[in-house]
């Protein structure tokens, strides 16, 4: 009955994909010979011969979103990675359809026309689909169109799951019992949910209870019984699942890919790849270069100041670690003497710090002290928001002191960040630091950035740990 269904659903699914996509050409065409946006010059086409187009561009949409696994069941999936699929989907199958127009040798389409389909096919198919899989989502809270469940495996891994997928009764999945390889523990209650046999029983739990999914669960120590379990599911037709207990290993942004079909688990990487970097590196352009224009008359003004007030150079420059560990020259308002550290050695700035010069303590109040930065911005040493770069000289006793220090290199080093508008700046606990930025490059992207920077900008300058 459950297959019936998941094949109702599909069906349903291709149908509303049928109907957008129409929708969206038909609109599309609306819009590039109707709207006045764009003025026509060449005369308006029969619609009829766009209408005509469907016919091959039904087919092969349904073919390419087949192949992007678009009409599988996804009920542990996001609604993020399904509107990801939906834009790689329908931009492959965008650019096949161009290249075929071109057979039409006797009738030339507008390219315009194509861009618009692009755009409002993405957009209306995703709003499609968040709005089905919501139906779906309301449907299973209210005990319909549920999937039940197996897992092998007891232990913490297993009742983890348990606990998360009791949380979400919106994704429809039952969980039915447990399998284990103890026959001591068959008869069992963990968390309220029995355990139904041992892992070669599992066959006979299949037939008897309906399981749609197993999930196997197993511990790292017993990962060896892996091939056992699934040797015993045989060819029955359920998914199966499999949960690696590596997450005590993961570290930073852990996730799945596929090489030439090979699964390759992720336990640490940077969230700048691809697109990312680009979307990063123009806002830090972008912004860099406004806020030197705008702000020049004011990094002129302190510079004469700074030169009247003390002797030595305008501009302080120190050696500090970004990116993948790499050191760059960070440049500041110069705020202290020039023999600053002569007699100390390297030691971080405190209150009422006696080696300030007279404009230092207000330019270190007020942040103004920070203005070049923007130029290490502009150079690509360091990004507007990530974690604020430290000296080497301190760094080496801060990574054996405190877990995970050095995993905050894995981006790019910010004049503002996550921890700084919590709160966590200048003479604060580093262990809170750390944890705010390694959340910050875990989360990382262009709204939080954004979000960053607004409060950075509402928080203000001035800040009681900033001296």
């Amino acid at each position: 009955m459950l297959k019936k269904h998941s094949k109702f659903f599909e069906s349903l699914l291709l149908l509303m994909d049928w109907a957008t996509l129409s929708v969206s050409w038909a609109l599309s065409y609306y819009l590039r010979f109707y709207s006045g946006i764009i003025p026509v010059y060449k005369g308006i086409p029969p619609f009829k011969i766009y209408l005509t187009l469907l016919i091959f561009m039904i087919p092969l949409w349904s073919v390419v979103f087949k192949t992007f696994g678009l009409y599988r069941p996804r009920r542990v999936s996001t609604r993020f990675s399904e509107v990801l699929d939906i834009g790689k989907a329908s931009t492959f199958a965008t650019l096949i359809f161009i290249s075929l127009t071109f057979l039409f040798r006797q009738y030339e389409f507008s390219r315009l026309t194509f861009f618009y389909f692009w755009l409002i096919n993405i957009v209306f198919l995703s709003l499609t689909r968040i709005v089905f899989r919501e139906f779906l989502r309301f449907l299973r809270q209210k005990g319909y169109n549920q999937r039940y469940a197996l897992i092998a495996g007891t232990e913490k891994l297993g009742q983890d799951l348990v606990t998360k997928l009791r949380k979400h009764p919106e994704l429809g999945v039952q969980i039915s019992g447990f399998l284990t390889s103890d026959s001591n523990d068959v008869g069992n209650d963990i968390q309220g949910i029995k355990v139904l046999g041992r892992y070669s029983d599992v066959r006979e739990l299949i037939t008897n209870r309906g399981i749609d999914i197993i999930f196997v669960a197993l511990p790292f120590h017993a990962h060896n019984q892996l091939k056992e379990v699934l040797e015993w599911i045989g060819d029955e037709t359920v998914s199966i699942m499999v949960l690696p207990d590596l997450f005590e290993f993961v570290t930073l942004r852990g996730s799945v890919s596929e090489f030439e079909g090979m699964p390759l688990i992720s336990l640490r990487d940077t969230p700048l790849y691809g697109w990312n970097i680009i979307v990063k590196r123009v806002l830090d352009i972008v912004f860099s270069s406004l806020v030197i224009i705008f702000t020049s008359p004011v990094m002129l003004g302190i510079a004469i100041l700074v030169k009247l007030t003390s002797s030595g150079p305008i501009l302080f420059k120190q050696e500090r670690m970004g990116l993948d560990g790499n050191t760059f020259s960070m440049l500041k308002f110069r705020t202290m003497s020039v023999d600053a550290e002569e007699a100390t050695g390297p030691v971080w700035a405190k209150k009422d710090d006696p080696r300030r010069t007279k404009m230092g303590k207000l330019l270190r109040r007020t942040s103004l002290d920070e203005l070049p930065q923007f130029f290490n911005v502009l150079k690509g040493d360091m990004s507007i928001v990530g974690p604020r770069p430290e000296r080497p000289v301190f760094i080496e006793n801060f990574r054996n002191t405190i877990p995970k220090y050095m995993l905050r290199h894995k981006m790019k080093a910010g004049i503002t960040g996550w921890a700084q508008v919590s709160g966590w700046r200048g003479n604060t606990s580093l262990e809170k630091r750390i944890e705010y930025d390694l959340y910050y490059i875990e989360n990382w992207s262009l709204n939080f950035d954004l979000k960053i920077i607004w409060l950075t900008v509402w928080n203000g300058l001035i800040h009681k740990h900033a001296y």
